[in-house]
């Protein structure tokens, strides 16, 4: 069964606009957002899948922003599209939450939630 949530992603390129997207939660269609191998960083309510192979993709400097503002300290450089969802306690995937949602509007100066 392939589930649908409501994803924040926020691409490598800064020419493209952070945004809010239905995603269908599965590896083949996570590799086409994130542009190839998924790689994953986890937060308390929430967790990141994004390119874990950087060679191919241009570093994503927001998404290293907004991970670090969220409360995960990172070792290395964050590349191409992420792909933020939220976390239940069994660890499946849900919607976005809020509190990210609200905090990457306030570090992008964008409106996303409607």
């Amino acid at each position: 069964m392939i589930i649908s949530c409501n994803a924040l992603v926020v691409p490598a390129r800064l020419s493209h606009p952070v945004h809010l997207k239905p995603v269908e939660i599965d590896l083949p269609a996570l590799q086409r957002v994130a542009a190839g191998e998924v790689g994953l960083i986890t937060g308390q309510t929430w967790h990141v899948y994004l390119d874990n192979d950087g060679r191919r993709t241009s570093p994503n400097m927001r998404a290293e922003v907004l991970i670090r503002e969220a409360g995960v300290d990172l070792e290395d450089t964050v590349h191409g599209t992420a792909i933020f969802l939220g976390r239940r306690n069994g660890g499946e995937d849900t919607d976005a939450p809020h509190h990210l949602i609200r905090l990457a509007e306030e570090l992008f100066d964008v409106p996303l939630a409607a």
